[in-house]
């Protein structure tokens, strides 16, 4: 393995208990507190290194919303 997979696999080894797709209501309001605190790291500077993680964490969030929480009419 190339060097930098290693450091890759080793620095995602550190996160799926933190970020993760989630499958249940609990786990989704879980990913909404850590969406919270990279806003709160994050706000809106664009070139900070958690903001990329900060989009995820959301789509993520999104994607989860759109197969479970019904819409409003």
């Amino acid at each position: 393995m190339p060097h930098s997979d290693f450091r890759m696999v080793t620095a995602w080894s550190t996160l799926p208990s933190k970020i993760f797709v989630p499958h249940t209501e609990a786990q989704c309001r879980h990913l909404v507190a850590v969406l919270d605190d990279l806003i709160e790291e994050v706000g809106g500077d664009e070139s900070h290194p958690l903001a990329s993680l900060m989009d995820i964490v959301g789509v993520l969030i999104e994607r989860y919303e759109d197969g479970h929480v019904p819409e409003l009419s």
